[in-house]
This record gives C-alpha cells, sequence and structure tokens, in this order.
C-alpha cells in the first residue's frame, strides 16, 4: 500500500501537471482567448458608450508581450476619440490569472487623444454619464473606494514607459490646444517627459521630470519649462477669461497607503511665481512668489479629512488648515485655520502681489495669532458654528499704503464710482454747504437707518458673527450667494477707501481695512457714521443727507418726522429705484408701508421711539424736486447703495 507522504506527492503531482496542461492550452490558445476579449470590451464599448473599438492587428509574442496596431475608438456620430498606430505592452502572467492586470512596459508610436466639443455636441460624453447605483442604500466605503481606485490606477502605469509623437487635443467650439508628447519615458524609475504646447498664437515647451515608482505609490516629480521661462496656461484665458502661469511645480508623493482600515496620502506640493488673472478676482495680475502645502490626507470608511499638522505656506505666511467631511447620520463639513503667532509687518510684507494693492507700503509693527472655527451640518443648519478671532499684541500701523485711513478725521473729497465712472466730488466737511454734522441730523434718521441696516454697529469691531451664521446658512441652503453680512463700517471703508468692484480682491481687502480701523481705534463711531450720512448715495445723482432732505422734501435733516426718516431707511439699498415704492406723492405701495410698518414697530418694541414721537407724524408727503421723477416709469436698477446687500430687518 501506497503511504500517506506517496500519496501526497502523487496528488501535488498530478496539480503540477493540470496547471502546465492548463497553461499550454493557454499558451496555444492565448490570441484566440485575446480575440474574444477584445470582441467583449467592443460589445461594452458600443451598450454603455455607443462608442465602436476597432484593433486592426492583435496579438501575443510569448507568454505575456502583446501588440496592437492601429486603435480607434469613434463614438456615434462624433469625431475620433482615440487613435493609437503602435502598441507593445506586457503584463504580469501570474496577476493576469487571477484577473489582476497589472503592466510592465509599455511602447506607444504615434496617435492621439481627442476632445472635441462643438454646438451640436461632444465626443466624450457618454463616458461623463453617471450610472445609476445597484443599490441606493447601500454605503461607500470611502477608503477602499479611493485605495482600489488607486492601486488599479498605479497598476495600470508601467514600469517601462516609452512614448513618441503622441498628442492630447482639445478643441473646443474653435478653442485648440494641442499637447504634443515629444518624449515620454519611465526607465528605472526615473521620469523623464517633454511636451510641446500648442495653441492658437501661442507654442511654449514643457518638461516633467524625476522619481516615479508606480508599484511603491511614490513620487517627487518637478514640472518646468527647459527654457526657463514662465509656463504659460493655454484654454483657461479664451474658455474663462483667465490668465495663468507660473515658474515651475514640485510635487511629492511619499506615503499612499491602507492603515488600519484608512488611506494615508502624505506628500507635499510648492509652486514658485504663480500668476492669476481674472475679473472677478482682482484688476491686476496676481504674483504670489513662493507657496508650499505640506499635506496628510485621512480617508475612512465614512470621512475625508485633511489632517491638522498638514501646513499651508504663502512666502512667509505659515497656517494650519483642518478639512473635514463626514457622512454618517448627517453630513457634517468642517474647516479650522489657525495661525501662529507672526510679526504683522511679515504678513503684510507676504500678501499676493496685485491681490491687496492698497497695501502695498504698508507697515505695521507687533505681532498677532489668528484662529478659524467653521461646522456645518445640513441636518441641523441653523447650529452651524462660526468663529474667527484674532488675537493681537502690540498690533500698530506705523505707515500706510494707498488707502490712509486716517483721512477719514479729517475733511476729505469723495467721489462715487458707478459703473465704472467717477461721479461728482463731494467735499466731506464744513466746505460743502450740504455737509450736516451728526448733531444736526434728525435722531429719527439715526434710528430709523442703524435699526434695518446695522443694529449692533455702536456695540460691534467692524463684523458680526451672528450675521455671518445666518448669511453662510441662507446661501448654503439657496446653494448660491443670496444675502451677505455687511456692516455699515465694511461699506464705509469699501466706499471711502476701496472701489465698488466686486472682486476678491476688493473683498479680502475691505475685510482686513474694517479690522484695522475698528480695532485700532483710528476714528470714532460717531465719526464714521456721520461720514456714512454725508456719503451715502440716496437718489439719482444725490448724495449725503443734506441733499437728501432737500431733494424729497425740501427740509433740513434734523426736521425730518419720523415717516420722513422711514422712507429715507427704506430706499438706501436701491436708492436709484425710490420710484417703485411710491404710488403717488403721498402714498407707499402696499408692499413698502409694511416694510416701514414692520421697522416703526421693531423700533417701538425696543425703545427707540414712543408714542409721543409720532405726534404730528404727518402722512408722507414728497414735495421737493423728487416729484418731477415719480412721472417717470420705476427702472430696474443694481444695489448701488452703501448699505448692506440686503434689506434685512
Amino acid at each position: 500500500m501506497k503511504t500517506k507522504k506517496q500519496k501526497v506527492f502523487l496528488f501535488l503531482k498530478i496539480c503540477g501537471i493540470l496547471i502546465l496542461l492548463g497553461v499550454a492550452l493557454v499558451f496555444a490558445f492565448r490570441n484566440t482567448l485575446l480575440e474574444k476579449v477584445i470582441h467583449r470590451i467592443d460589445a461594452k464599448m458600443e451598450r454603455d458608450y455607443q462608442c465602436r473599438l476597432n484593433i486592426a492587428k492583435a496579438e501575443f509574442h510569448g507568454l505575456t508581450n502583446l501588440e496592437f496596431q492601429r486603435i480607434t475608438l469613434v463614438p456615434k456620430d462624433a469625431d475620433t476619440l482615440v487613435r493609437i498606430d503602435e502598441l507593445k505592452t506586457s503584463v504580469s502572467f501570474w496577476k493576469l490569472l487571477v484577473g489582476d492586470i497589472q503592466l510592465g512596459k509599455l511602447e506607444i508610436n504615434k496617435g492621439y487623444v481627442q476632445l472635441v466639443k462643438t454646438k451640436n455636441g461632444n465626443n466624450f460624453d457618454a463616458f461623463l454619464r453617471s450610472k445609476k447605483e445597484k443599490s441606493v442604500n447601500s454605503e461607500v466605503n470611502y477608503a477602499k473606494l479611493l485605495n482600489r481606485i488607486s492601486s488599479n490606477l498605479m497598476d495600470l502605469v508601467p514600469t517601462d514607459m516609452h512614448v513618441k509623437g503622441f498628442a492630447f487635443k482639445i478643441d473646443d467650439k474653435g478653442n485648440k490646444v494641442i499637447f504634443d508628447f515629444n518624449q515620454l519615458a519611465l526607465a528605472d524609475k526615473k521620469l523623464n517627459t517633454l511636451i510641446q504646447v500648442t495653441s492658437d498664437g501661442f507654442s511654449q515647451q514643457w518638461a516633467i521630470n524625476g522619481f516615479a515608482d508606480p508599484r511603491d505609490r511614490k513620487a517627487d516629480l518637478a514640472f518646468f519649462n527647459p527654457k526657463s521661462d514662465t509656463i504659460r496656461i493655454p484654454y483657461l484665458d479664451k474658455k474663462f477669461n483667465l490668465k495663468a502661469g507660473f515658474k515651475s511645480i514640485h510635487f511629492n508623493l511619499e506615503n499612499l497607503s491602507m492603515d488600519s482600515g484608512e488611506l494615508h496620502i502624505d506628500g507635499y506640493s510648492s509652486i514658485q511665481n504663480l500668476m492669476v488673472n481674472h475679473p472677478k478676482i482682482a484688476s491686476k495680475d496676481v504674483v504670489i512668489q513662493n507657496a508650499r502645502f505640506d499635506y496628510r490626507w485621512i480617508v475612512g470608511p465614512r470621512f475625508m479629512a485633511l489632517d491638522s499638522t498638514s501646513i499651508v505656506q504663502l512666502n512667509s505666511i505659515k497656517c494650519q488648515p483642518y478639512i473635514s467631511y463626514t457622512n454618517e447620520k448627517d453630513k457634517v463639513y468642517a474647516f479650522k485655520l489657525t495661525i501662529p503667532k507672526m510679526k504683522a509687518n511679515d504678513f503684510i510684507t507676504s500678501l499676493p502681489t496685485g491681490l491687496f494693492r492698497h497695501f502695498e507700503g504698508m507697515e505695521a509693527q507687533g505681532n498677532f495669532s489668528y484662529a478659524l472655527n467653521f461646522e456645518y451640518n445640513d441636518h441641523k443648519p441653523n447650529d452651524i458654528i462660526f468663529d474667527s478671532r484674532l488675537k493681537p499684541e502690540g498690533l500698530k500701523i506705523i505707515k500706510y499704503g494707498e488707502a490712509d485711513l486716517n483721512k477719514i478725521n479729517g475733511e476729505f473729497t469723495y467721489r462715487a464710482i458707478d459703473k465704472g465712472v467717477a461721479q461728482r466730488p463731494i467735499v466731506v466737511g464744513n466746505a460743502n454747504y450740504n455737509y450736516t454734522p451728526l448733531s444736526a441730523i434728525s435722531p429719527y434718521l439715526r434710528k430709523c437707518v442703524l435699526t434695518s441696516e446695522d443694529p449692533s454697529f455702536f456695540e460691534h469691531r467692524g463684523f458680526i458673527n451672528s450675521a455671518f451664521k445666518q448669511s453662510i446658512v441662507k446661501n448654503i441652503k439657496t446653494k448660491k450667494f443670496t444675502r451677505g453680512a455687511s456692516t455699515i463700517s465694511m461699506q464705509l471703508v469699501k466706499n471711502v477707501f476701496l472701489t465698488r468692484e466686486k472682486t476678491l480682491s476688493r473683498k479680502l481687502e475691505e475685510i482686513l481695512l474694517v479690522y484695522i480701523l475698528e480695532n485700532n481705534r483710528i476714528s470714532s463711531k460717531e465719526r464714521m457714521l456721520e461720514v456714512y450720512f454725508n456719503i451715502i448715495e440716496w437718489g439719482p445723482n444725490i448724495y449725503g443727507i443734506g441733499e437728501a432732505s432737500r431733494f424729497y422734501f425740501n427740509k433740513m435733516p434734523q426736521d425730518l418726522n419720523v415717516n420722513q426718516c422711514l422712507f429715507l431707511a427704506s430706499i438706501i439699498p436701491k436708492p436709484k429705484g425710490f420710484m417703485s415704492r411710491l404710488e403717488n406723492t403721498e402714498k407707499l405701495k402696499p408692499y413698502a408701508q409694511q416694510q416701514n410698518d414692520f421697522l416703526m414697530r421693531l423700533m417701538f418694541k425696543r425703545n427707540l421711539i414712543t408714542v409721543s414721537d409720532t405726534i404730528g407724524n404727518f402722512a408722507l408727503d414728497i414735495s421737493g424736486p423728487a416729484r418731477m421723477y415719480l412721472k417717470q416709469k420705476p427702472i430696474a436698477v443694481q444695489n448701488d447703495s452703501l448699505s448692506v446687500d440686503d434689506f434685512d430687518f
């Protein structure tokens, strides 16, 4: 009888023979199997993406080497999406046996991928359509999903790659760009790439060189211009009116791995001399000399987060951001930003050139630190957390730039900007006949305007956290910017020291200047309110309360009654459209009367006025030059006033 050991050896021999026989059969019929695989892929492309895949020649060389010739992928009734004249590659045989495709080497000679968009459609739309989930209630494990995607992508990147004469083309309704890969080689974990970029009236060479190890998931790459020129970004200028460029980019991926069910992505990126130009950003080129991002991403089963140990550096400014998204019972979005203690002057000199042009030349002394905490739960929107804290230490402005905040305390000339055109000069001071000191303005008007525009003006320091919270909640709910959180201080700074241009630059400058104005006590609240009343637009070419009180009522500002003050406060958001609130010279339209009644009740509730204040409060009578406008058809106007963005009580 055969021993147990002999039986085991016999079993192993049989298994070995079967495996060898299987390998032999696969080897013998490998080209037939390849044809069937291609046929299945072609059928899937036609069924799912309405595309035809054609391969003129496909065959094995040996057990793992593959050669393809004249590959084309053509969407139905559209331009060719992919064409490759010759492609040679190899696959790992053992991984192939378990259904895992891992490319070992890749050679591509001549070909292109082109994205074409015309007025009739595009040739890539079918690949962008989202597929219906198999199970609506199934929960996606973010960590496993991203790890699987990254693993598959890394496996498709060969360890030995040579590409010649291959191009990536974009044709967006005549906006054409060609990225021609004159050289793309990856050998011994060293990547060398030379790209000729061509667009309308534009031609430039780009290079991407460095270390790349797709199997170990690591990379250290430099992106630059071989001639040491600034890299210009094509396509964006014509598509989005965005001009952009940079000197070089350095990208480093140190770690991409799973650990205890979480995906960790670590590394850093840096960029030199980044330039952007867009009308919505600033009126000039915005330049950042040096920026670096040390990132530590953590992805769990139901959350994604940028760890707080990450560092963003902008010239000399270093900050620690924290970003997270959690999707368990509720969707929770969180953002935290910390700027450790730094010199105030280093902060000013590190601001991007062109983005803070009113700060150029400004000097400061002292230090400061900053912390921002934001959290939003989509099922509990009213419980939003928004906490912004700046901690100064001996902070003082010793020299101003273009925006000299001290001028608000003396006589100066103000010129409003309407649709980019400077209006007539208004002297803010006694040299102006219509200039009205705060003491000569009806107290009812002060109460009406503050109640409707900025009730806590005398208590806050330029910003109202509660208003920011309400603004954020409303904008998130409506999925658009429908409400601002401006204060009188912010509107004053915008109009006196800045412009009305709707740019990111102007808004950022406004925030910083308001903080300096309010927290350095450069001017008293009373003086700020006095300037506000004397420059605010109150009608067509009507500036300041002195002009407004005569224009509407033929009165001095101190003689205005409650009804007249309610009317003047109500038209601040849209002063040029005051006619739309009136049916005639003595009667408000129902919606306007309701707003005024609500404002009056609110002032009664807050004990700002009493019943005795309404004695002699006659019906509204537009008796001044404004009467002639009531005969004209009201026109739709934008909010050009010095006020909050919405008429909120």
